[in-house]
């Protein structure tokens, strides 16, 4: 359809509603840049949709664990309520995500995107239990306390599942956009608040939020070596 354009004058109304494309200055780079900007769109949305599917089947699974361990719901409705606000402005501040485009044509492959989020996802419960196994039977929680340390977690462990599947490649080879990190400089330090002063939940002492944010960062490290040879055979850049 870029080729009615050529035809016709530029401020042509029936080229401009006709053409796919419409093309602005000599050559091809716009289209290059166009298919470009297409890849790291197309991977970003890929991100984000990996994200939020893992995220939201994980904290259902540990909801039901905790359930079983403790005997009761170790999330009332206010911090259900608030773990998903802590996570959407970083979530949304994808869409600005500084992202490779792909090495060949996008297209959605759900089978491949399933499998990577029921690899990674069991990670991220794993972190959740182990952090509410070492409060209730390490450090001898009551009933609240396991709340706030299981919210505390699902912060910190949905921080490392936005950062890890952003590429292919390690964790640290490219940054991420100004919005995401200053997301992240602006969720953690709120969620520590939340739970360190005992803000809609128990209060937690300082070393155990401490310990949590570094449980976080080795989770991190491990979720990033486990999840390449997964997406390289899935092919997933």
């Amino acid at each position: 359809m870029t080729a009615i354009a050529r035809f016709l004058p530029v401020d042509d109304p029936s080229a401009k509603s006709a053409a796919g494309m419409m093309l602005t200055e000599p050559g091809l780079a716009g289209i290059v840049a166009a298919a470009r900007e297409g890849r790291v769109t197309f991977q970003r949305i890929l991100t984000y949709t990996l994200n939020s599917v893992t995220k939201k089947t994980v904290t259902l699974l540990l909801l039901t664990v905790g359930l079983v361990m403790t005997g009761h719901a170790i999330l009332n409705p206010l911090l259900m309520v608030i773990l998903p606000i802590a996570g959407d402005f970083l979530a949304m501040s994808l869409t600005t995500d500084n992202l490779r485009p792909s090495p060949r044509p996008s297209s959605w492959r759900i089978r491949e995107l399933t499998i990577a989020g029921a690899v990674m996802g069991p990670f991220l419960l794993a972190f959740g239990v182990c952090a509410l196994a070492v409060g209730k039977y390490v450090l001898g929680f009551g009933t609240d306390a396991p709340r706030a340390l299981t919210f505390l977690a699902l912060v910190f462990g949905s921080r490392v599942i936005i950062y890890t599947p952003r590429k292919l490649e390690r964790l640290w080879d490219s940054c991420p956009s100004n919005w995401v990190l200053a997301s992240s400089v602006a969720d953690v330090p709120i969620a520590s608040v939340l739970v360190i002063f005992g803000l809609a939940m128990a209060p937690l002492p300082i070393p155990v939020v401490a310990c949590t944010l570094a449980a976080a960062a080795a989770f991190a490290f491990l979720l990033d070596v486990a999840k390449r040879p997964v997406f390289s055979r899935l092919q997933i850049a």
